[in-house]
């Protein structure tokens, strides 16, 4: 393979900043993340690649390099997205409250690998109130060793690096003393539905819409194979030019991303949901852009954004899904390609077969066009001219889609419990009985 900058990805899931930083440029040589089921997608998707199936409390940054092809090359950009969870009382560092030990392990293997830049992301709620000083304490540390950090860090919205979904995340953004800091990406389209302040964006296009997303997928409730299997040959719309581009049908300006070898009649992750006949009825009679009030999902707007797409909880906490949108036409909720269309995933990207793992992957993930706009500025800043990769990257196996977490993590040689079974509780099964449109499996 041709000689690109490097990337390590920490906290990768199924890997949305890992593709934003390869249509970038970037070779993202080290994914780490702890879920089995998240390292099968990422592998899958990602197969020339190296990812480890380690917690990063327990890796080392030396590790990292003899287990990838990373060896002692200099790193260019180390990137990922810790939880914060724990704020301490006054007189108490909150770095130093246990429940922040993943923001703490970031840093340590940031300091480990010595990156020449470093991309932290978070959600926007880590900007208010005291949460701020927390983020000075992570400023603080890091130019302490060595490291300059963009003080005035921002939240980003991917509707203005155009994606079809209203998601705001705060990035963080530091450099080694030897190097220049990147700038944020300046917007490359607009939300028509918002008041704009910015007078530069008035002559912006306008965001890919929920229309442009998914108008031209085809309908699952016409095809019987997708309530047994996540994929079928399929016959698609006319495309917009947003899902031309994600279908690969058109050229991607300035995506350096490898080429995969991909079957475009297929409708893949497209699984579809049980719904009740009562439950059919009340999103039929759901307006667009409303909220249905007995499930509080909401139905999307043709012409507008999505909402932001979140995760649900994890196993250990329940494994209960987030609500999913409601489909602007068909009374279901949306499947899991149609929600990684209105994440700005291409159509040959796949996730877990399962819906409730596909739609946590997509949840949990940077869109890749926003993650895009960030490594594009790193690229500017190293003084590099991308080319586009030559190698035909073949996706095959798709086993690593169907494994169940026993399997994944005898795949990888870990615990099976590395990530803590679902425990089923009397006030689960009742919230599960009350709500089941939010544990559609």
């Amino acid at each position: 393979m041709s000689m690109r900058p490097i990337a390590v990805d920490l906290f990768a899931g199924a890997g949305g900043m890992t593709l934003g930083f390869e249509q970038a440029g970037f070779d993202v040589l080290a994914a780490v993340e702890i879920d089995p089921i998240h390292c099968a997608t990422h592998e899958y998707n990602f197969p020339f690649w190296t990812v480890l199936c380690r917690s990063v409390t327990d890796i080392t940054g030396e590790e990292i390099r003899r287990l990838s092809a990373i060896g002692d090359r200099d790193i260019d950009v180390v990137f990922g997205g810790p939880p914060c969870q724990g704020f301490s009382l006054i007189g108490k560092r909150s770095l130093d409250d246990s429940r922040n030990t993943l923001v703490f392990h970031f840093l340590r293997l940031i300091l480990e690998l010595k990156p020449k830049f470093f991309v932290m992301e978070n959600v926007k709620g880590m900007t208010i109130g005291k949460h701020r000083q927390f983020i000075q304490e992570i400023i603080d540390e890091f130019w302490k060793c060595d490291y300059v950090v963009k003080e005035n860090y921002q939240v980003l919205n991917a509707a203005y690096y155009g994606v079809p979904q209203n998601r705001e995340r705060l990035f963080l953004m530091g450099c080694r003393k030897d190097f220049d800091l990147p700038n944020y990406p300046q917007p490359i389209t607009k939300p028509k539905s918002k008041k704009l302040e910015n007078s530069n964006l008035f002559n912006l296009p306008n965001s890919p819409t929920v229309r442009d997303a998914i108008e031209d997928l085809p309908e699952v409730n016409s095809y019987s194979e997708l309530k047994q299997k996540d994929w079928v040959r399929a016959d698609y719309g006319k495309p917009s030019n947003y899902a031309s581009k994600l279908r690969g049908l058109s050229h991607v300006q300035e995506d350096y991303s490898y080429q995969r070898n991909y079957d475009f009649r297929l409708l893949t992750s497209s699984l579809r949901t049980k719904h009740t006949p009562e439950t059919i009825e009340r999103f039929a009679r759901t307006p667009q852009g409303k909220t249905e009030p007995i499930s509080r999902f909401y139905k999307l707007s043709l012409d507008g954004l999505c909402n932001t797409l979140r995760a649900g909880t994890a196993s250990n906490h329940g494994a209960f899904t987030s609500p999913r949108p409601i489909h602007p036409f068909t009374p279901r909720c949306i499947t899991v390609r149609e929600a990684a269309r209105l994440h700005s995933y291409p159509d040959w990207f796949r996730f877990h077969a399962t819906k409730w793992h596909g739609f946590r992957q997509i949840g949990n993930s940077v869109p890749p066009l926003l993650a895009k706009a960030i490594a594009s500025e790193i690229i500017t800043v190293l003084n590099i001219n991308p080319s586009k990769p030559e190698e035909l990257i073949i996706l095959k196996n798709e086993s690593l889609l169907l494994s169940q977490m026993s399997k994944a993590a005898k795949y990888y040689q870990v615990d099976s419990h590395i990530i803590e079974p679902r425990k089923r509780t009397k006030k689960n099964n009742s919230l599960i009985k009350n709500y089941g449109d939010r544990d559609c499996f």
